[in-house]
């Protein structure tokens, strides 16, 4: 067994740093939690940390630009204080770590996301109970009623563009007995909704014994007395089965707020991306979310300017928004990511000036489409989840997703309705009507 000193930490203060998504996010928090009950204590400033750790995203090539510029200031410290103990997490650590190595001496230890055995060892030392049940038992400390949750990691997909998969690793899900383990666990620390996270969420159960669906789980959690709403993304339309979405329409813990990417409206670039779907079928999707929840709030991801797109396959992307008419478009240039098929086997043809120009139009596009969607909640009445205060205004969330500035007084945690008076592309505004008792 380990002894007293090998169970105390060599460093007591930590500056964790993270950029990336949601799931990055839930990973750091996790993290944090461990060094937490380690008795290390965070702190904001890097100079005054005995360990720091950088949680990368390597999926856009701004996150890694943040994180090379983020190397170079730790690297500079640790000639300043020798002892500083370094980690660098995330999707920027692939199985290899040679090149990494060799690039970031200023490095201690390499991570793959969830991965968290050798930051421990780092900053306790050598111990033999490491890992085990230590994460499955070690829960993120709430900062607020509203939480992300991951349910299943990596993927299985292999989309051309996309280096996710070589990073987090094949899918592997949670039980349903842990993730609930978790939600009433952090239900009674305060949380009244959790966003349940996964690459592609619905491929929930896949690789479990008794292959429950992302329905299966929503509706264990939906036993929680004290938890109010559950979110879930990012979907995948193929792994969208109509049970899940009838669990989605029948919970009424269970928001019916969908983020489901699309990527392009063209069939040859979906087929390119290997996107696994036609644009028939995605738009066949969308009729069956729409046909079980009218209201429902749809938003998704595009791409422009990935290898070999002309104008007409642009313009059939152009066209899918006009038709589908989502609630908030998250548009991207296409960039090469290193490692992937893309990157491997397709050249960067498109011009810089022309993805520029496409994505000025999708996002044009999407002001005037989310404006015409958002008016449409001028006047009404809606449930809002308050989730913080930004300088002395309260903010939170309609059930389908839209945020709320509130001009009145309302208590962080609590379920209020807002009448909406003003309506903008990306937020509402109202003022406090009634407030709703919490459970």
């Amino acid at each position: 067994m380990p002894t007293a000193d090998s169970q105390k930490p060599t460093a007591s203060r930590y500056y964790l740093w993270t950029v990336g998504c949601q799931m990055n996010k839930a990973d750091s928090e996790k993290l944090a939690a461990g060094f937490e009950r380690l008795g290390m204590k965070a702190v904001d400033r890097i100079e005054r940390a005995d360990v720091v750790v950088l949680n990368t995203c390597s999926v856009r090539q701004h996150a890694e630009d943040r994180a090379y510029s983020k190397l170079g200031r730790v690297r500079d410290l640790k000639k300043q204080k020798p002892g500083l103990k370094v980690a660098l997490m995330g999707c920027m650590v692939g199985l290899k770590t040679d090149e990494l190595e060799k690039r970031f001496p200023q490095v201690d230890v390499f991570a793959r996301p969830q991965q968290f055995d050798g930051i421990m060892e780092l900053v306790e030392g050598p111990a033999e109970d490491l890992g085990g049940e230590f994460w499955p038992t070690t829960y993120a400390v709430p900062e607020g009623p509203a939480t992300y949750v991951p349910i299943v990691h990596g993927c299985n997909k292999f989309c051309t563009y996309c280096i996710v998969p070589y990073r987090r690793g094949r899918e592997k899900s949670r039980t349903v007995d842990e993730i609930v383990r978790e939600v009433a666990y952090l239900a009674v620390h305060g949380v009244r909704e959790v966003t349940l996270l996964g690459q592609t969420v619905e491929a929930y159960g896949h690789d479990l014994p008794e292959q429950p669906d992302l329905g299966d789980l929503m509706r264990a959690l939906s036993e929680i007395e004290r938890l109010q709403r559950i979110r879930f993304l990012t979907s995948y339309p193929k792994d969208m089965t109509h049970r899940i979405l009838e669990a989605v329409a029948d919970l009424p813990k269970v928001m019916e707020c969908f983020s489901l990417p699309v990527q392009a409206g063209s069939d040859a670039v979906l087929d390119s991306m290997r996107r696994g779907y036609t644009r028939a079928e995605y738009l066949e999707k969308i009729r069956e979310v729409r046909a079980l929840m009218p209201g429902a709030g749809i938003t998704t991801d595009i791409i422009v300017g990935y290898p070999g797109e002309t104008e007409t396959d642009f313009e059939e992307t152009c066209s899918i928004l006009e038709e589908v008419r989502f609630d908030k478009v998250h548009v991207a240039a296409y960039s090469p990511r290193p490692g992937t098929i893309a990157w491997r086997k397709m050249e960067d043809d498109v011009p810089a000036a022309v993805k520029a120009e496409r994505l000025h139009r999708v996002e044009a596009i999407e002001l005037r489409i989310s404006q015409e969607i958002n008016d449409r909640y001028a006047g009404t009445v809606q449930e809002v989840l308050v989730e913080g205060v930004r300088g002395e205004q309260p903010f939170g969330r309609t059930r389908t997703g839209k945020l709320v500035h509130i001009d009145s007084p309302a208590r962080v945690g609590s379920m209020v309705a807002v009448r909406i008076e003003h309506a903008g592309p990306f937020s509402l505004r109202g003022v406090l009507e009634d407030a709703l008792v919490l459970a």
